[in-house]
């Protein structure tokens, strides 16, 4: 099926329910691997972070992570989960080309973590609640790299290249239970549970959740239930599908495409489907293999995990507040709306601004210089707003030279330029620029007699009691003192000179 042969969404949603059940695999950011010593950091040559244990040669034992453990734990405690007594490892087997052992050491039908939720917020506010079925650990695999053929993908190529630097790296895959009763709202739901799984990984410290990286994917599965049935439709596996709008575009591109097999008297094929960031669309991968296709069986060289309960109650202490909550906070000590927080959400600045305000400047002028001059900076360059070389200390700096009367606005957007520019701090900036607002009676008396010596017929119409029109006055001086000048004394001055009360 093409794109041009999809359903329209509206004439999905008068057929059919989605059923989404959404599969996230977290990197953890530990610094060895799952089950040996190697290092886990990003960048080494091919295959320089190996050992037998991680290639599988014979003879050779894993040992499991304790830190890979431990943040697997509080992944389950942040998401309302119960946290298994006792657990153990499976040996889950089919033909992994990038595994060098041919088979991945997972778990199946005793996973540490279940049975949780997560309330998602919505952009208008409304709050979903996607039920978690299990968070289990496992162990990643190595990279292929298919050289040759068109599209990157292993169908054309005329080699494959393997590194196995991945392989082993620890991995914790949530999995929700299927998610029903979104409607017209499952893509949005999909892309905002997501966006907050990745808030919440960041929050708990255990992985960088990364997902342009790779550091974190999604498979989206989805399946259309005709209204009035109970039965799930046979569902699609989207697989790793790395950045929040194209969860959201992947799923919309599945409800679609499903609806016009279905009406077109078609079988919906259980299988997995590559997601095509150019044009949002999906095409088949394999076919899908049931749990029993894996011949699970209990893996031999590894203890149970049996974590002591009074770990787990000191870990679930230690919990820092998580993002939804805090967001909430923040929200309200800042008086701002929904929508606004949504705005800041969506820019990256979250962050950014709490890291302004913890550095001396006031919410208000954080939101103001990170949501305006600087998130225009960074939508022009097309890079992250965190990115920007400027830190919330220099931020919060611009702000006291604001606040104490050593800049206006104009000249504080000037100080950001130059501290973007590598100029230095803000301090360094203002002094070598030049950009101290001037304040000093004495320069400001002869501009302002300046201006009203060019300005006769305002000054009259000042005198005749339209003080409004003091404005073209100050203007003038600000034209004339290139924006330095001290607006507010300028006013007071000009009406003092014209014998005026303001």
């Amino acid at each position: 099926m093409t794109v041009t042969d999809l359903v329209s969404y509206e004439d999905v949603l008068a057929s059919y329910e989605p059923v989404m059940g959404l599969e996230v695999h977290v990197e953890l950011g530990t610094k060895t691997k799952m089950f040996c010593g190697c290092s886990t950091t990003l960048g080494a040559e091919p295959n320089t972070q190996t050992c037998p244990t991680c290639l599988g040669l014979p003879g050779s034992l894993p040992v499991v992570n304790a830190t890979a453990v431990e943040s697997a734990i509080k992944i389950g405690l942040a998401l309302n989960c119960e946290i298994a007594q006792w657990c153990r490892f499976a040996r889950k087997n089919y033909f992994y080309p990038d595994m060098p052992k041919n088979f991945q050491t997972s778990q199946y039908d005793e996973p540490i973590a279940f049975d949780g939720y997560l309330d998602v917020q919505l952009e208008d506010g409304e709050v979903f609640r996607v039920e978690i079925e299990r968070a289990h650990m496992e162990e990643d695999t190595g990279k292929s790299t298919h050289i040759g053929g068109a599209t990157g993908r292993i169908h054309g190529a005329s080699h494959s290249l393997l590194d196995y630097n991945r392989a082993g790296i620890p991995l914790i895959e949530i999995v929700t239970k299927p998610i029903t009763g979104a409607g017209a709202r499952a893509p949005e739901v999909a892309r905002a549970y997501v966006a907050e799984l990745r808030e919440l990984i960041r929050a708990l410290d255990v992985s960088e959740a990364r997902m342009e990286m790779g550091q974190m994917r999604c498979d989206v599965n989805l399946s259309l239930m005709p209204h009035g049935s109970e039965k799930f439709g046979t569902r699609s596996e989207t697989k790793n599908v790395n950045s929040l709008r194209s969860v959201e575009r992947a799923t919309r591109f599945e409800m679609q495409r499903h609806a016009g097999v279905l009406n077109d008297g078609g079988v919906i094929v259980q299988e997995t489907r590559h997601f095509h960031e150019d044009d949002g669309s999906t095409t088949s991968g394999r076919v899908k293999e049931e749990a029993e296709d894996y011949r699970y069986f209990p893996e031999p060289d590894l203890v149970p995990v049996a974590p002591a309960r009074e770990w787990v109650e000191e870990l679930r202490a230690g919990l820092p507040e998580l993002p939804r909550l805090r967001r909430n906070r923040l929200r309200e000590e800042w008086g701002i709306s929904q929508h606004e927080m949504q705005s800041v959400l969506n820019a990256g600045a979250l962050d950014l601004i709490v890291a302004t305000i913890d550095a001396g400047a006031p919410a208000d002028q954080a939101r103001k210089w990170w949501m305006g001059e600087l998130a225009r900076r960074a939508n022009e360059e097309g890079a992250d707003l965190a990115s920007l070389p400027i830190t919330p200390e220099q931020v919060a700096r611009v702000c006291a030279l604001v606040a104490e009367g050593s800049l206006n606005d104009k000249l504080a957007r000037q100080t950001i330029e130059g501290v973007l520019a590598g100029e230095g701090s803000p301090d360094e900036v203002v002094d070598k620029r030049g950009l101290k607002v001037v304040s000093d009676d004495g320069a400001l008396g002869a501009a302002v007699d300046d201006a009203i010596a060019a300005n006769a017929a305002v000054a009259d119409k000042i005198r005749g009691g339209k003080v409004a029109a003091a404005g073209a006055l100050v203007g003038a001086v600000m034209k004339a003192t290139r924006g330095q000048a001290d607006a507010a004394r300028v006013r007071e001055l000009i009406l003092e000179k014209l014998g005026v009360q303001g």
